[in-house]
């Protein structure tokens, strides 16, 4: 599978001499991000490395109107942030084109194969076969063949080596001339110059009959780095594969009512306000909300929970949820591009592109070693010609110094490990906003939690309904039956329960933030704030819970007793963050009865209660300054400014949007055990980076000295740098193994 449609870029973008065309569909089919500015996306297939990604963002950057672009390697796919005072996009494809990189508007393709593996794969074998079978005639002149055997046996492997370097080295070929042509460096300059070399000598040395030949240097070179390469491929196609399962969770059309019509109509022309019809079996294309209908939905992409939710009129559904049970109408509030669906798979894209400290600092060292690389090996030849005379000696020397000293390894030693590790998170249900807060969960000593909505799951239920008389029960279902408070809904949920009865009132009204109030008969009904209800009296509010009231004419009628549900696995998650070492505290708003009576429950020591969203604020900045590393775990529209201001910040997945934006991490599931499985993840994550840079640098440190020396033959060197890049690229795949991940 692949994460790029091929678009014909001719149809699509107009003529290359005509750029208006271009500039229309590049503005057409951007994002808007508010605040005047835009987002385009553009996939750019000839992205494989950390010199592509840098030459790639390095020009964009340059053009006016550009105000960032990220390269996500594995999705090959650039985002292009933009801002214009005409509103006409910036150029940037014929940018892209200008510096040798094809590109045209980005799409998942949800079911078209993957060419590249298949071109990989293919290179792959037969480097392998030429290899070996060459492999095998060079056994042959070690032992002790004749000159003239020892000829025929090179000149064989001559033949065999040409296919091998003209088919599975044109990958590396293509790539470097592209680089050169544009006046840069990447990977493959160095490993092509080096593979052209060993083979231009070896034939040279094959037709003056000399005792050894490199043959098997080339083709086993192209071999051993086209396995790191595919299994490079394969990691990031796995990740590219999670995206595009997200993707295919939304239906390409939709019916909608237009004209008092049903008309069947691509989800993208479906805008806010439309009635959409979905059928029992069908997922939902848009978010938006239930106008007619009930049925039950299959919430586990939401949720994660596999528990039906039963929906009725007025209840807010998102795209890529299947209906299950009965046929319903619904009218849209946002657009497909502006969805929580697809909400999440920008997440999953951005998480592998995040530009962590480690990874910055591998871009630069992969940025510099071409050009080092390049150096070192013209010293050594240099060096050897000056010392010894002889330019045979000196050629070969320096093409193993070029061989051993390419910087895969480093390249993959920090992307290789963000792409295991966010399809990990993935698949516990955890999406990734940005691959730099991985680091940064790591570095965490505390956790700030917040109360409504992360430890609870913001769901009341009515503790005391067996108290509450029936004829009491039928005057709080006919005020309650049609509020979407979450109180309200509690209560009506028990009073259906317990009476099939309600009364019928001639006016109901909603209170923001007070409660609701009925009209029958020259009665005043209310049901919520005690002091609202009973017009200013204040009665005991008793045990740490929440009450409403529901009182005639200021007359107490019932008190209704509300708790909120503890989410699954909170206290075992922390005690899990306890016994790790790491300090637990709790920030909310709520009363001090409420938070203290929950931090007790869940065996919590500190809290802090009655905090308005600035006061969330400065207690984190507070614990900054005494260099505590904090994650803030929230959900509300107050929790914001507190998961900005955090050191990293993680946010359920049914928290506001502006809560989910300013998150690093939104998990899917109700049980908070999110938290720990995302702090081990990282932790793994940051010790298998600094292994790999551990084996990429000794592995350099070792190998260099003893190339430069004249102790390496080009066989030798490329054996073992290609297995300093498999090296790297096994050791990241540990991630995926082993059921701890603390």
């Amino acid at each position: 599978m692949t994460c790029c449609a091929p678009i014909d870029v001719q149809a699509a973008l107009g003529d290359v001499g005509q750029p208006d065309t271009r500039l229309d569909e590049i503005r057409l089919a951007s994002r808007d991000l508010g605040n005047g500015t835009r987002q385009t996306d553009l996939s750019v297939p000839g992205v494989h490395c950390a010199a592509c990604i840098a030459a790639v963002e390095r020009s964009l950057a340059k053009l006016p109107g550009v105000e960032a672009a990220r390269v996500n390697l594995s999705m090959k796919r650039v985002a292009v942030t933009w801002r214009t005072a005409e509103g006409s996009p910036p150029d940037v494809i014929g940018t892209l084109r200008s510096i040798g990189y094809e590109a045209h508007l980005f799409a998942i393709d949800q079911d078209a194969r993957d060419p590249e593996l298949a071109r990989l794969v293919k290179a792959l074998a037969l480097a392998g076969f030429c290899a070996m079978n060459i492999m095998m005639l060079s056994v042959s002149v070690w032992s002790g063949a004749d000159a003239n055997s020892r000829q025929a046996f090179h000149l064989i492997s001559a033949l065999l080596a040409l296919p091998a370097l003209i088919y599975s080295g044109r990958i590396f070929y293509a790539s470097a001339w592209s680089a050169l042509r544009h006046g840069r460096t990447n990977m493959d300059v160095p490993i092509s110059i080096g593979v052209s070399l060993a083979f231009a000598l070896s034939l040279y040395d094959t037709i003056h009959n000399a005792p050894h030949a490199y043959f098997d240097a080339a083709t086993s070179l192209l071999f051993f780095l086209l396995i790191g390469r595919t299994l490079d491929h394969v990691m990031r196609e796995r990740a590219r594969s999670a995206v595009a399962g997200l993707a295919r969770l939304a239906p390409s059309g939709a019916t909608v009512i237009r004209d008092g019509r049903p008309l069947y109509v691509p989800v993208s022309e479906i805008e806010p306000g439309a009635f959409v019809l979905i059928a029992a079996g069908d997922r939902i294309p848009v978010d938006g909300v239930v106008v007619h209908g009930m049925s039950e939905l299959d919430c586990s992409v939401v949720s994660g929970e596999s528990a039906l939710r039963r929906v009725a009129h007025g209840e807010a559904v998102q795209a890529g949820i299947m209906n299950i049970t009965g046929p319903l109408t619904v009218r849209a509030t946002a657009r497909a591009e502006a969805s929580f669906l697809a909400e999440m798979v920008r997440m999953m894209e951005a998480a592998e592109g995040g530009r962590a400290n480690y990874r910055r600092l591998a871009d630069r060292a992969s940025a510099l070693y071409s050009p080092v690389v390049h150096t070192m090996a013209l010293l050594s030849f240099l060096g050897w010609l000056f010392l010894t005379g002889d330019w045979h000696v000196s050629i070969t020397i320096a093409i193993a110094v070029l061989i051993i000293t390419c910087p895969c390894a480093l390249g993959l030693a920090v992307p290789i490990v963000q792409v295991v590790a966010a399809r990990r998170l993935f698949e516990r249900g955890i999406m990734v906003k940005d691959g730099s807060a991985l680091e940064r969960l790591a570095e965490v000593d505390l956790v700030a939690l917040d109360k409504t909505g992360t430890l609870t799951l913001s769901r009341p239920s009515l503790t005391n309904a067996q108290e509450i008389p029936p004829s009491v029960m039928e005057i709080a279902l006919g005020m309650t039956v049609g509020s979407r408070h979450p109180a309200a809904r509690a209560i009506a949920d028990a009073a259906s329960r317990g009476t099939g009865q309600m009364m019928a009132f001639e006016r109901i009204e909603e209170v923001p933030g007070l409660g609701l109030q009925a009209f029958k008969d020259g009665d005043r009904y209310r049901l919520g704030r005690p002091e609202w209800a009973l017009r200013g009296q204040s009665p005991a509010l008793g045990p740490p819970t929440s009450i409403s009231i529901l009182a005639r004419n200021g007359e107490q009628l019932a008190l209704f007793v509300l708790e909120d549900r503890i989410r699954p696995d909170a206290r075992e998650t922390v005690e899990e963050l306890v016994s790790q070492g790491l300090g637990v505290e709790i920030l909310s708003g709520d009363r001090e009865t409420v938070v203290s009576g929950l931090a007790s429950q869940l065996c919590i020591h500190d809290s802090k209660a009655e905090l308005l969203p600035a006061g969330k604020v400065t207690r984190i900045e507070a614990l900054g300054r005494q260099g505590r590393k904090v994650l803030m775990v929230g959900d509300g529209l107050n929790d914001a400014p507190a998961l900005s201001a955090a050191h990293v910040s993680m946010a359920p997945a049914t928290a506001a949007d502006i809560g989910r934006n300013a998150a690093d991490f939104v998990f899917l599931n109700e049980g908070l055990s999110a938290v720990t499985d995302a702090l081990g993840i990282s932790r793994r994550s940051r010790r298998l980076i600094f292994q790999n840079f551990a084996l990429a640098i000794g592995y350099n440190a070792l190998a260099v000295p003893i190339a430069v020396l004249g102790y390496v033959t080009p066989l030798v060197a490329a054996v073992a740098m290609s297995l300093s890049s498999i090296l790297v690229v096994a050791n990241a795949m540990r991630l995926t193994t082993g059921r701890r991940l603390t």
